[in-house]
């Protein structure tokens, strides 16, 4: 059963988090910026939930690639009379004028945030792991169905903080509030093994908390982290307080661990700002997976 279960967690996370890497290309632009409304091509974003979910790349470009790809096979299969052939530098020219058309390939200047902004692998794992490791920790506890439901927004989360270093209120409002809703449904339903009263102080002391280190230095924690910190202390606070101190400890280790790797490769220095985001998610993964084989 425990198997059973662990693979259909895993297949949900593998299905939600292909459609994360739309959403987080519309999201990962500078706080004065408007969210994305097109692809890399230009084309404007359409289809489900008003175009917000799914890959990176729109329906207009993959109509377009297949359809280059139809003309080029068509002009390989009957080549040329020797005396109409083109000249070497005439083919050369041609082939740079393809690499020009914007169509996302290799040469097109647009084809950078395609590489910078589509989490296309590492976000499907993401989530496909963490599914998989919340399953086999939680069971068939009704919690389970609170952190599959919160773990693809979490997965969305890290990859806009790890591109461009902000957490949306749009994402992380919502995200403490669905937390709080649902676990005051699962106390609702026999078997769970959390407190929501403990949650609710658990998000109010993580958040106290990292609102303190944000006013203590505003340029090291971002007001974003504040937020962020809400969803994720009711998530921890809900299999009691050493799970908060565990995954609210764990997130700095693994941010400190991190930024120290980064200044021994002097690929940062010691004041460079890193992403906090990520490492406070899995530290708070790690947290969940403590509380539930521990309950």
């Amino acid at each position: 059963m425990y198997v059973m279960l662990t693979g259909v967690a895993a297949l949900w996370g593998a299905a939600t988090g292909l459609l994360v890497p739309r959403a987080a290309y519309r999201f990962s632009v500078e706080p004065e910026d408007a969210w994305r409304d097109t692809c890399p091509a230009g084309h404007p974003f359409r289809g489900v939930a008003r175009g917000w979910l799914g890959s990176t790349r729109c329906a207009a470009c993959a109509a377009g690639t297949a359809v280059r790809t139809t003309a080029q096979t068509k002009t390989t299969a009957v080549p040329a009379p020797p005396d109409e052939a083109a000249e070497p530098a005439e083919i050369a020219e041609s082939a740079d004028a393809s690499t020009r058309e914007g169509d996302g390939r290799e040469g097109d200047p647009r084809a950078e945030p395609v590489a910078r902004y589509a989490p296309a692998v590492l976000a499907p794992v993401a989530s496909t792991l963490g599914c998989a490791a919340l399953a086999a920790a939680t069971g068939l506890r009704p919690e389970l169905a609170v952190w599959l439901l919160l773990a693809p927004v979490a997965v969305l989360l890290a990859t806009i903080d790890r591109r461009v270093h902000r957490l949306p209120d749009r994402l992380t409002l919502p995200l403490a509030g669905a937390a709080v809703v649902l676990l005051g449904g699962a106390t609702l339903l026999p078997e769970h093994a959390g407190s929501w009263l403990s949650a609710l102080l658990g998000g109010l002391a993580l958040g106290g908390f990292y609102f303190l280190l944000f006013l203590i230095n505003p340029n090291g924690m971002g007001f974003g982290d504040v937020k962020l910190a809400l969803s994720l202390g009711v998530a921890l606070g809900w299999y009691g307080w050493a799970v908060v101190f565990a995954g609210g400890f764990a997130g700095f280790v693994l941010g400190a661990v991190y930024g120290f790797g980064l200044v021994v490769l002097r690929r940062a220095g010691r004041k460079t700002g890193i992403p906090f985001g990520p490492f406070m998610i899995a530290g708070a993964l790690l947290g969940i997976l403590f509380g539930g084989l521990a309950a």
